[in-house]
């Protein structure tokens, strides 16, 4: 079976908060929609997807956002210096 490796993308993410909503708002170029529980409706290419606090906003290579959970962002990510 072929192996194939991801490519190295640097991508902006910012983690969801209690204290940074205001943030989130400012940096995505759509509208936040809260659900009941706290979490954010998420306009995606998939789909509207929900995103809960401390999940990761990524914007992707395409321009387009979708959510990542803490555990899947910190093993695929790291800061880049």
């Amino acid at each position: 079976m072929p192996l194939f490796r991801k490519k190295p993308v640097v991508i902006e993410a910012m983690q969801y908060t209690a204290e940074n909503v205001e943030a989130l708002c400012e940096w995505l170029p759509f509208q936040l929609y809260m659900t009941a529980d706290d979490g954010l409706k998420i306009p995606t290419l998939e789909g509207e997807m929900t995103g809960s606090l401390g999940d990761w906003i990524i914007k992707g290579v395409q321009g387009e956002f979708y959510p990542c959970k803490p555990d899947i962002f910190e093993a695929t990510y790291e800061p880049v210096s």
